[in-house]
């Protein structure tokens, strides 16, 4: 029975003493994080300060406000808000859980909103493009559109309209090449004929 007592007596000694660890900012303890970083600071050794300052964190979720009061920062929403004291009551945090709910769905309205104007840009591009692959009309007696006669044949082929300007320039740099040849390379014969 004594070896009990014994036992007991140095089990609880040893449960205040990693209590004491585990707060060791004393009996009183810090009023809010500001308050226990300041405690922690003073720690003797680095380890000793990284340890305190993350016990700090953990025990107070707000931050003190330069004129008074406390903020909390919720890094899902990346939003501040103003609390009573340095931790958010229940009624604050549920709150701050229901903006959190507000802030799902926009975001998921407006993820849904950047798709339907993507597939909507992608449907005006596809348009138009296909408006630019038809053959330039003309008008027939009838007042509507007509395709030239010989054009539709040449679209078929080579697949451009007639007076589009990716589709006409190699046709003109041809032919720039070939006025070249005929002007230049006269000129050279002549000389050569002469001599």
């Amino acid at each position: 029975m004594f070896a009990l007592l014994l036992a007991a007596t140095a089990g609880c000694a040893l449960l205040q003493t990693s209590r004491a660890h585990a707060q060791w900012w004393g009996s009183s303890g810090p009023a809010d994080f500001e308050e226990c970083a300041d405690t922690a600071e003073k720690a003797a050794t680095k380890e000793a300060r990284t340890v305190a300052l993350s016990e700090c964190n953990a025990k107070f979720a707000g931050r003190r406000k330069p004129g008074g009061g406390y903020t909390y920062f919720d890094f899902m929403q990346n939003r501040n808000f103003d609390i009573a004291g340095p931790n958010p009551t229940p009624e604050e945090q549920k709150l701050i859980d229901e903006q959190y709910t507000v802030y799902l769905e926009n975001q998921r309205r407006s993820s849904i909103a950047a798709a339907f104007a993507a597939k909507q840009q992608q449907m005006q591009q596809a348009s138009l493009k296909s408006q630019t692959e038809k053959a330039p009309l003309t008008t027939g007696s009838t007042g509507k559109p007509q395709a030239a006669p010989g054009e539709l044949k040449r679209i078929k082929s080579t697949g451009c309209p007639r007076h589009s300007f990716s589709c006409e320039w190699p046709r003109l740099s041809e032919g720039i090449k070939d006025l070249k040849k005929v002007l230049f390379g006269s000129s050279s014969s002549k000389s050569k004929r002469s001599s």
